[in-house]
């Protein structure tokens, strides 16, 4: 997957369209991610006193198929689709396709 955890990426699609947000999970067998912020759910939580779970209505981001988010290019702002290069030293690197901006550090 070229999405990876602690992109900052943009929803582009569904009821969350236009939202910003940073990956915080990754599921490359499902081809799903979780986002900060973003597609809320409410959770029906029974209390366990064994783990010190409170009962009550917990609100928790739920995960987006990968087809619905663009990473943010970090020069420009804006959406953009990510396209590999290998550098000079032999590292192969993530990199935005609009302006060219290295993803990975």
């Amino acid at each position: 997957m070229k999405i990876r955890k602690g992109d900052t990426v943009e929803v582009i699609s569904g009821k969350d369209a236009g939202k910003r947000g940073r990956v915080l999970v990754v599921d490359p067998g499902r081809q799903r991610v979780v986002i900060e912020g973003v597609h809320m759910i409410k959770r029906h939580t029974k209390p366990n006193p064994q783990r010190r779970v409170q009962g009550g209505v917990v609100e928790r981001e739920a995960p987006i198929h990968v087809s619905n988010v663009m990473v943010i290019s970090p020069d420009s702002g804006r959406p953009t689709r990510v396209g590999y290069k290998i550098l000079e030293d032999g590292r192969k690197v993530r990199v935005t396709k609009t302006d060219g901006a290295i993803l990975d550090r």
